[in-house]
């Protein structure tokens, strides 16, 4: 399996990283690990994660750009370590 590192700018919303969680797990990814984290002074929120699959990351990327909370998504590293499930 690969693992893909992602960074997530969304709106803070109860639901906002729930809505997250579910596409991560719908479209076949394991998460590996994940940060949350609040923007000072902003109504935002930065969502780090490490997800596993031997789908393209692109799958991912694409539904979760689709999300109404969420403004940005991004690749920040393609690790091509074998990793044991």
């Amino acid at each position: 399996m690969m693992q893909h590192q992602l960074a997530v700018q969304a709106r803070m919303r109860p639901e906002t990283l729930e809505r997250v969680l579910r596409v991560v797990r719908h479209r076949g990814f394991q998460i590996c690990s994940v940060n949350m984290e609040a923007t000072p002074g902003t109504d935002d929120i930065n969502i780090e994660m490490t997800v596993a699959s031997p789908r393209p990351v692109e799958l991912l990327f694409s539904q979760l750009s689709k999300l109404v909370d969420v403004a940005h998504v991004e690749v920040q590293q393609l690790t091509s370590q074998q990793i044991r499930a």
